[in-house]
C-alpha cells in the first residue's frame, strides 16, 4: 500500500469520531500539562533558599508520581470507552478484507497523533501556566517572588519518558484485544448489551458489609498512629465496597422500582428503568468509579483547605510560645526544686540583658516514657511489650510533680500519696486508676478537660497522658530499667518552659539563636546537670509550617482537579456511549408514539437515579471519613474540629453544585444524540 495510506485512514476515523477523540485528546493534553508543572515546581530554582525546601520538593516529587500512575489508570479507563465505540469500525475493515495487523497499524497511527499532540500541546500549556503556576505556590507558602521565566528540561524530559510509555501500553492493550477478537464479534459488539450480573444480593450484601467494616475502623479508631496506618486498608475495602455495591446494588434498586407498578408503569420511568437493567453491570462500575473521584476530591479539598486555612492554629498549638526550651537532665538530681530554681534565673537573665520582657511564662519539670497501655495497666520495657498492643494501645506518659502543675496555673490541689490527677490527650482515658510494670495502683483522684501541651505531644504520632503526682520518685521507683536500656536511655528527665517575647518576628529569632549558642556551653551543662538543651522559636519554625501547608495544598489543588476532569470525562462517554446504545430503543419507543416531551422525561428520570446515586454515595463516604480524616490531620499538629467542619460542608455544597451543572451539560449530549441528531460530517 503506499506510503500514508494508514496515516491518512487513521487521521480520517479520528474527525468522523471526533466527539470521542477531542474530549480523549483534551483530557491528555490537561494530564500532561499537570504532571509538567508539577515536575516543574519540584525542580524549580524559585524553591531555592526558602524554609523547608526539601519538604516542597518530596511533597511535589510524589505528586508527580501520583499523577503519573492516575495518569496511566484513568487513560486506560477512557480509551476502553473508545474502543467499545471503535470495535464496530475495526470489524468492518476485517471484513472488507483487512487483516488484523492492518488494523493495528490504523490504530497505531491513530495512537502516534494523538500522542504527539497531547504531549506536544501538554507541554506547550504546562509552560505557558507554569510560572502563573509556580507565583501561584510562592504566595501560598509567603515566599519572594521572582518573574524570571524558564522552561525545565528534566520536566520536559520526565514528561516525554513517562506519557509515551503509557500511550506504548494504551497501543498494546488495544491490539492485544483486536488480536484476540473476531470479525462478527466487533461487527456486533457495538450493539452489545450486558446482562444483570447473577448472585446480585449476595454480591450486594457483601459490597454493603465491606462498607459498614471500613466505616467501623473509621469510627472506632482514635489513635492518630492507628489511623494512618490503617488509612490504606480502609481506603482500599471502600474502592471494593462501593463496587460491589455499585454493580449488585443498583440492579436490585432497579428490580424493586420495577415492582412499584404505579411508578414503573409510566412511559418517562417505563424506558428508563428497562434501560438501566439492561446494562447495569457496567453501569454499575462506571457510576461506582465516579463515587470514589468524587469522594476523593472532596476528602482532598476539604483536608487540604482545613490545613491551610488552621495553619496558624497548628503552629500555635506546636509551639505554645514565641520561644520554647527544654533541657533534658543526666540524673533525678538536675530535677531537683534548688537546681530548676538556678537554671530558671539563669534563662530569664539571659532573656533581660538583650533588652526583652519574657510574657506569660510557663515552666514545669517532667519525666517522660513511651509504653503501651491495656486496661489499667502500662507496660513500659521493650522485651515485655507485645507488638500486637503498639498500633493502638501505645502512650507517651509525662509524669510532674504537684508543685509544678499548682505554680504554672496558681491551683491549690492537694494529692494523698498513691494519688493522681490526669489529663489524657487525643485518646480518653476512662479507669479508675493506673499502674505501671503491674505496680501498686495509682489512683485518679480528679481528671483535667484541658492542660498547656508541650509540642512533643502536638508532634507525637501516639497519644499522651499526663499524670500529676505528689513526687516524682513515688512513680520512677519502678522505671530504674528505662534509665539504662542496653545502654539506652529510654526515660527522659526534662525541665521544659517557654514564653512570649514583648518584640517583633525577626528580634525573636535572634534571641532564639542567642539562647541556643548560651545554653550548648559545656560549662553550663556541667553546672546545672543536663545534658542537652532544645530551642524552638515559633516565628523560626513558621515558614516551615506554611511550606508544608502550602505546598500540600497546592498538590491538593493540583490533584483534584485531575480527578474532577477524570469524573467529568467518565460522565460525558458514559453518556455519549449510551446515548448511541440507546438511539434504536428510543427510534422505536417514537415510532409507536412516544413524544420528544416523553423522551426528554424518560432521560432526566433515567439520569437523576444513576448520576445523583454516586453523589449521595460519596457524601456518606465523607461523613464517615470524617473523624478518621481528623484523626490524620492531628498529626500535622491540626486540631480545629469547628473549622474543618465547615471546610467539609463547604466543599460538599461547592462539588455538589458542579456535579449539577455537569450533569445539565451530559443530559443535553445524551438527548441529542437519543433524539435523532446526527453529526455534522
Amino acid at each position: 500500500m503506499k506510503t500514508g495510506f494508514y496515516a491518512r485512514l487513521a487521521a480520517d476515523s479520528m474527525r468522523k469520531n471526533r466527539r470521542m477523540f477531542i474530549p480523549f485528546i483534551l483530557t491528555c493534553i490537561g494530564m500532561v500539562m499537570m504532571f509538567y508543572i508539577i515536575m516543574f515546581l519540584a525542580v524549580s530554582d524559585a524553591l531555592k533558599n526558602v524554609t523547608g525546601e526539601a519538604t516542597l520538593r518530596q511533597v511535589f516529587a510524589m505528586g508527580s508520581i501520583v499523577i503519573s500512575i492516575f495518569s496511566a489508570i484513568f487513560l486506560f479507563y477512557t480509551n476502553s470507552f473508545l474502543m467499545k465505540r471503535r470495535k464496530r469500525e475495526f470489524g468492518l475493515y476485517n471484513v472488507l478484507g483487512m487483516s488484523k495487523i492492518n488494523i493495528s497499524r490504523i490504530v497505531f497511527w491513530e495512537m502516534l497523533i494523538t500522542a504527539i499532540i497531547s504531549v506536544c500541546f501538554g507541554l506547550l500549556a504546562g509552560m505557558a501556566f507554569s510560572k502563573l503556576a509556580e507565583l501561584g505556590l510562592v504566595n501560598l507558602i509567603r515566599g519572594e517572588v521572582t518573574y524570571d521565566l524558564s522552561v525545565s528540561v528534566v520536566a520536559v524530559k520526565r514528561s516525554v519518558q513517562v506519557f509515551a510509555m503509557i500511550f506504548l501500553l494504551l497501543f498494546l492493550n488495544t491490539v492485544r484485544q483486536i488480536r484476540s477478537s473476531q470479525a462478527v464479534l466487533l461487527m456486533k459488539s457495538d450493539n452489545a448489551g450486558e446482562k444483570p450480573p447473577k448472585g446480585n444480593g449476595f454480591i450486594a450484601l457483601t459490597g454493603a458489609a465491606v462498607l459498614a467494616a471500613a466505616y467501623y475502623i473509621a469510627i472506632k479508631i482514635k489513635d492518630p498512629m492507628a489511623a494512618f496506618v490503617t488509612f490504606f486498608a480502609a481506603v482500599i475495602m471502600v474502592i471494593i465496597g462501593t463496587y460491589l455495591l455499585m454493580i449488585s446494588g443498583s440492579v436490585i434498586i432497579c428490580r424493586i422500582l420495577q415492582k412499584k407498578k404505579k411508578y414503573y408503569y409510566k412511559p418517562e420511568h417505563f424506558v428508563s428503568v428497562s434501560s438501566m437493567l439492561y446494562r447495569m453491570k457496567r453501569n454499575g462500575a462506571g457510576l461506582a468509579s465516579i463515587c470514589i473521584l468524587s469522594t476523593m476530591v472532596l476528602v482532598m479539598t476539604a483536608s487540604t483547605s482545613s490545613l491551610y486555612l488552621g495553619e496558624e492554629d497548628a503552629v500555635e498549638r506546636r509551639y505554645p510560645r514565641d520561644i520554647n526550651m527544654e533541657f533534658r537532665m543526666n540524673d533525678l538530681s538536675g530535677l531537683s526544686e534548688e537546681n530548676i530554681k538556678k537554671l530558671n534565673l539563669s534563662v530569664f537573665e539571659k532573656v533581660n540583658a538583650y533588652s526583652i520582657t519574657a510574657e506569660n511564662a510557663y515552666s514545669y519539670r517532667c519525666v517522660s516514657f513511651s509504653g503501651t497501655l491495656v486496661g489499667n495497666n502500662a507496660e513500659t520495657e521493650p522485651e515485655m511489650i507485645k507488638a500486637s498492643d503498639m498500633l493502638t494501645n501505645m502512650r507517651t506518659f509525662f509524669i510532674i510533680p504537684l508543685s509544678d502543675y499548682n505554680a504554672m496555673t496558681g491551683a491549690d490541689e492537694v494529692l494523698n500519696k498513691g494519688e493522681a490527677i490526669l489529663y489524657s490527650y487525643r485518646n480518653a482515658y476512662n479507669e479508675d486508676k493506673i499502674s505501671f510494670n503491674g505496680s501498686s495502683a495509682i489512683r485518679i483522684k480528679k481528671r483535667l478537660d484541658s492542660f498547656l501541651e508541650n509540642g512533643d505531644s502536638v508532634a507525637n504520632m501516639t497519644s499522651s497522658i499526663y499524670l500529676i503526682v505528689p513526687e516524682l520518685e513515688d512513680v520512677l521507683s519502678g522505671l530504674d530499667v528505662l534509665a539504662d536500656y542496653h545502654g539506652e536511655r529510654l526515660i527522659q528527665l526534662r525541665w521544659i518552659c517557654g514564653f512570649d517575647a514583648d518584640t517583633d518576628a525577626e528580634q525573636q529569632i535572634r534571641l532564639n539563636s542567642r539562647l541556643e549558642s548560651t545554653f550548648t556551653d559545656g560549662n553550663l551543662k556541667e553546672n546545672f546537670g543536663y545534658d542537652v538543651c532544645y530551642m524552638e522559636s515559633r516565628e523560626n519554625e513558621r515558614a516551615d509550617f506554611y511550606s508544608l501547608f502550602g505546598s500540600i495544598f497546592y498538590i491538593g489543588i493540583v490533584l483534584s482537579l485531575v480527578f474532577i476532569i477524570a469524573a467529568v470525562l467518565i460522565i460525558y462517554y458514559k453518556q455519549v456511549a449510551e446515548g448511541y446504545e440507546d438511539i434504536g430503543r428510543f427510534s422505536i419507543m417514537q415510532n409507536i408514539g412516544m413524544t420528544k416531551k416523553e423522551i426528554r422525561k424518560s432521560i432526566n428520570s433515567q439520569l437523576l437515579i444513576v448520576f445523583f446515586l454516586p453523589l449521595a454515595l460519596a457524601a456518606v463516604h465523607l461523613a464517615f471519613a470524617f473523624p478518621f480524616m481528623r484523626k490524620i490531620l492531628l498529626m500535622f499538629s491540626f486540631d480545629n474540629i469547628a473549622l474543618f467542619a465547615r471546610t467539609t460542608a463547604a466543599s460538599l455544597g461547592i462539588f455538589s453544585v458542579f456535579y449539577a451543572l455537569v450533569y445539565r451539560f451530559t443530559a443535553s449530549a445524551y438527548y441529542g444524540i437519543v433524539s435523532g441528531m446526527k453529526e455534522k460530517s
